[in-house]
């Protein structure tokens, strides 16, 4: 007999999630987490100040190829997403710009949503009708998409096309295995809306190839099947020559390799090192850490991200698939009819299939936790999915209560990648008067903290570049940058970071006494890089300047160089 305080419990939930009220929560929701936008406060992480304000900026201003890499090597990644945040910023208060970001990466709770209607079958009983809801809502409250609501990193947005992607297939999944055949027409435009989110993204390469191959199961001869998964590529190839082919095409006519500067070991573009970038340190290190990465990463969250997330969820998860794994190699060898022969059940394979492979991608090519973003909202779905395969039914409709709540347990604490609080303008700066600035140029001397937003406010008629930051700068690099600043008058500066206390906060004579010091070895250390591109900076002449994204405030330094 199932215990009253869990009868209440349930019946609580399913009041909510059912009916009426689950219909408002689809419009509430979003509304609810641009709310949460706005309680979080301005976007301030390490991305949106070095490309994700400078490379719209660079576009709308042609700045591509008159400035040489200010925002590092990320200078040259796509930057057609990162428009949308540049324009809401631009154009509107900054809370509101920041609350609209939030509603976005709500509709992501529409999405899980629809998939899991789809792969849940709907009956009489409350708890089939109320589940799809209550998954919905355990995925909304997972530690990595929280920590970047209503921010610019683009994990949030991108992961609209994957899961969109995703519905999208699974409304073809046909009824049995002599049903009708899936539309043509419907698994093109799948993988077209994939291609996008690759385009905009290339990250989420990731979960076009998973879900191509996890095409491989739906029901059908195989002729059928390889025929899909051909037209969901060819789908994603459109959607990626249509958000990101100008670009390729941008940078390969500018500098000689279609994803400067990645892959310029096959692509030898001259102004940057020959050498493939990828950032592998967050990799599994041998064959036994890959088996266990679940444990390890639940264990050490920065192993696999910057910041302390609670990934708890992702070991018992990892040990339902192994299970669910083991119980149907046991029934392929002993040859039981699995029976699977209904739209649900097959929708259902789809997405273990899907998250599966995406995983396993994943941990081969990347392990950042933040690209798993489109994962971790399935999660819940996919936990759910695996109680219902392996745990009594007396114990699978208690599954998704369990769900919720180890979901909303998973987000405390609270982390994010940054955050102001609001001012109406998003970001500020001081900047001096230039009297010719397309004479000028502006040398940002090292890589972190990132300077690449600050050349958003200075004259788009000044030349920006970077030296010993985290571009792989070559020879030609070198004698770029030299020919560059020979060819204007003049004057020349370098652009470094000040001091990092809030200089409008009151301070004491050691304090300020500090704070000098740390911007003269600041200034020394730039002088000693400068000398190795044949420059000579004069420490004289440096001055202070004011940078402001929301109220957090600091100096950076402005100094005169000259060729030598």
């Amino acid at each position: 007999m199932t215990p009253p305080i869990r009868v209440g419990l349930q019946s609580s939930i399913l009041r909510v999630a059912n009916g009426r009220t689950g219909q408002m929560l689809q419009l509430i929701v979003p509304i609810m987490l641009g709310m949460l936008s706005l309680c979080l406060g301005q976007d301030d992480n390490w991305d949106l100040k070095n490309y994700h304000l400078y490379n719209p900026f660079a576009l709308l201003n042609g700045k591509i190829g008159f400035d040489l890499a200010p925002a590092q090597w990320q200078s040259y990644f796509n930057p057609t997403l990162d428009l949308l945040y540049y324009g809401l910023t631009k154009t509107m208060p900054a809370p509101f710009a920041g609350f609209l970001m939030g509603v976005l990466h709500g509709l992501n709770f529409l999405l899980v949503l629809a998939i899991a209607r789809l792969a849940i079958p709907t009956g009489a009983t409350g708890i089939q009708i109320g589940t799809p809801t209550m998954l919905a809502l355990a995925a909304i409250a997972s530690p990595g998409f929280l920590a970047q609501i209503g921010n610019s990193m683009g994990d949030n947005m991108t992961s609209l096309f994957v899961l969109g992607s995703l519905s999208l297939v699974l409304r073809q999944v046909p009824s049995s295995i002599t049903g009708p055949a899936p539309s043509v027409i419907g698994i093109t435009v799948a993988g077209l809306l994939m291609g996008l989110g690759c385009g905009l993204k290339l990250t989420n390469g990731t979960y076009a190839l998973a879900l191509c191959a996890a095409l491989l199961v739906v029901p059908g001869a195989i002729s059928l099947r390889l025929y899909l998964a051909f037209t969901f590529g060819i789908g994603v190839l459109i959607g990626i020559g249509i958000s990101a082919g100008y670009w390729f095409a941008l940078m390969y006519q500018t500098f000689g390799n279609p994803l400067f500067p990645q892959l310029n070991n096959h692509f030898m573009a001259p102004l940057a090192a020959q050498i493939g970038i990828g950032d592998t340190g967050w990799l599994p290190k041998n064959w036994s850490e890959k088996l266990l990465w679940p444990f390890i990463f639940a264990i050490e969250p920065r192993r696999v991200s910057e910041l302390t997330l609670r990934l708890w969820m992702w070991p018992l998860l990892y040990l339902g698939m192994l299970t669910l794994g083991a119980k149907a190699l046991f029934a392929a060898r002993t040859r039981v009819p699995s029976g699977a022969t209904s739209t649900p059940l097959y929708r259902q394979r789809l997405v273990l299939a899907f998250f599966v492979l995406a995983y396993l991608i994943w941990l081969n090519l990347f392990g950042i936790y933040r690209y798993m973003i489109a994962l971790e909202l399935l999660m819940p779905l996919v936990v759910w999915l695996l109680a219902e395969r392996l745990l009594p039914s007396r114990w699978s409709k208690q599954a998704a209560v369990a769900v919720i709540i180890m979901g909303a347990i998973a987000c405390l604490p609270r982390v994010s990648w940054g955050h102001a609080n609001w001012t109406r303008v998003a970001f500020d700066a001081d900047i001096p008067v230039f009297d010719n600035p397309r004479q000028s140029m502006v040398f940002t001397v090292h890589g972190d903290p990132p300077l690449g937003w600050l050349a958003t406010r200075f004259p788009a008629e000044l030349a920006f570049v970077s030296i010993s930051s985290g571009f792989p700068e070559s020879p030609a690099y070198s004698a770029k940058l030299r020919q560059m600043a020979a060819l204007r008058k003049g004057p020349l500066f370098a652009l470094m970071q000040g001091d990092r206390a809030d200089p409008a906060a009151p301070r004491t004579a050691a304090d300020m006494l500090r704070a000098r010091e740390a911007d003269r070895l600041v200034v020394e250390r730039a002088s000693e890089l400068v000398n190795q591109y044949g420059m000579a900076l004069n420490p004289t002449s440096c001055k202070l300047y004011q940078a402001r994204v929301g109220t957090n405030r600091w100096n950076y330094q402005l100094c005169m160089l000259k060729l030598r």
